[in-house]
């Protein structure tokens, strides 16, 4: 071990937001040791700015809730920890961990219990990665380096402590966290994770709760960089266990979705995973409202059933939270409201609450060379940035086009098959007989058209043209000699 100077490392406190500070402060207050660990200490070593910080303590979570109350909350099972609220931050705080005194694995040798309690240097050799095994004590301004982190972080390389296999065997998530920090940090993985790391391996994630897999998936859609970590997530053979029905193929749709995403978050805006989802899972959306719409469903039912079908089937590797289930579905079913406008509807759409979402869907298709948006991605965009009045000369114009499409369409000629009987070539076509175009006329014409029924229904029954039903005629009534309203 080296202790080094917090300032040689490029460390200080005006780097550290006030919440890991008060959490730090009240522990040791408390009489015990504490240091901020992990992906905190290496980005800022790196010149990254974190999205959080984590603490680790010898305290244990039941200490840690004695010391902060009911800001704190102790969570998991598996690997119990202490959450600690400073304000609107939240702190993680773990314990330092032991190796366990008879392990609680899995038949593959995943730890299935993790809560024995020891010290610092016990600590130091459970963690995964050198790089995220750096103690950091800002109060005292010291790094404490177990394993020459810090010449890791300066040469940009990925390794893990101990033996790669039997790390992967204990967790084998951190095949995906070696992806994930080679593609965020653009380091190079150590040769040894290289050599154990093939598909054979990787079969270790089936053992992992698909719960915990989706969590992994957002970190690797959200860390802004997932366009470069999509191609080593094929050639890793890591495609298969994340995605059931997808092809390991990314073609320009996705890749164009990855790209979309990283510029999002480069530039702050935030995303909803749950979108890059949708973009994954389009391809075998449509393939299944293909099968069902050649069993002859009708097709907002197939649509439905289709993408119940295709979620419930990749719930068999990332369980999918139904509020983001509910999300994907909303976005594929506007592709089909935003193809074919309804004209009076429009203004209407522009503010559904799923509007941007299938927009921005749309818009990448489009250009993604989808041929079958004819064109409105386009269409959409410019609208959003009309007035109210160049809105509405936009809708009257598509309303003439799609009526004059509708025109078109009715005057092709329909193929009809060839006649088998001279007979079916003799028939006559129907007189076009205009249409009254006033309401008297056209129910003076319907009222003779009763009548010649009836007097043919009639005639049927042996009744002439002089019966009396025949001849009945509304009697004009004197309406001076009816008494209206109560009467004595």
């Amino acid at each position: 071990m080296q202790t080094l100077r917090a300032s040689k490392c490029g460390l200080s406190t005006a780097q550290l937001p006030s919440s890991i500070l008060d959490v730090l402060d009240a522990l040791t207050k408390a009489g015990y040791e504490a240091y901020i660990v992990g992906g905190g200490v290496r980005d800022l070593m790196l010149g990254l700015n974190p999205k959080d910080f984590d603490a680790v303590t010898n305290a244990t979570p039941s200490q840690v809730k004695e010391v902060f109350g009911r800001r704190c909350r102790i969570i998991g099972r598996r690997f119990e920890l202490a959450h600690v609220y400073a304000g609107r931050e939240l702190i993680e705080v773990a314990t330092f961990r032991a190796p366990p005194k008879k392990a609680v694995t899995s038949a593959a040798g995943m730890i299935l219990r993790d809560n024995n309690w020891g010290t610092i240097e016990q600590d130091f050799a459970r963690r995964d990665f050198s790089i995220n095994a750096l103690y950091y004590q800002p109060r005292k301004g010291i790094v404490l380096d177990f394993c020459n982190a810090v010449d890791d972080i300066k040469h940009r390389n990925l390794r893990l402590l101990g033996d790669p296999t039997l790390r992967f065997e204990e967790d084998p998530v951190r095949m995906l966290r070696t992806l994930r920090f080679a593609a965020k940090l653009n380091f190079n993985i150590d040769p040894k994770i290289l050599k154990i790391f093939t598909p054979e391996m990787t079969q270790l994630l089936r053992d992992v709760s698909p719960h915990r897999l989706y969590d992994e998936s957002q970190k690797l859609f959200t860390m802004g960089h997932l366009n470069k970590v999509l191609p080593m997530l094929i050639e890793f053979g890591i495609w298969r266990q994340l995605f059931a029905d997808i092809k390991p193929d990314i073609n320009s749709f996705i890749e164009r979705a990855a790209k979309n995403t990283d510029q999002r978050i480069t530039i702050g805006k935030t995303i909803n995973p749950a979108f890059f989802y949708a973009v994954l899972l389009w391809q075998p959306f449509l393939e299944r409202c293909d099968f069902y719409l050649s069993k002859g469903v009708v097709a907002a039912e197939a649509r439905a059933q289709a993408g119940l079908d295709v979620l419930k089937r990749q719930a068999t590797r990332t369980i999918i939270p139904r509020f983001a289930e509910t999300f994907i579905r909303e976005v594929w079913e506007m592709q089909t409201r935003l193809l074919q406008p309804k004209p009076q509807q429009i203004e209407a759409l522009s503010g559904h609450a799923r509007f941007r979402a299938g927009f921005d869907f749309l818009l990448l298709r489009e250009k993604a060379g989808d041929s079958s948006t004819l064109g409105m991605g386009q269409w959409w965009d410019a609208y959003q940035l009309m007035s109210t009045d160049e809105k509405e000369r936009a809708i009257a114009q598509y309303n003439r086009l799609r009526a004059k499409s509708r025109r078109k369409t009715a005057q092709e000629p329909v193929d009809v098959a060839p006649a088998t009987h001279a007979a079916d070539m003799q028939i006559e076509p129907l007189v076009n007989e205009p249409e009254p175009r006033s309401r008297r006329a056209r129910k003076a014409k319907q009222y003779e058209e009763n009548r010649a029924q009836l007097t043919a229904t009639a005639n049927g029954s042996g009744i002439g043209a002089d019966h009396p039903i025949l001849k009945r005629k509304r009697v004009q009534r004197d309406l001076s000699q009816v008494i209206f309203g109560p009467t004595q």
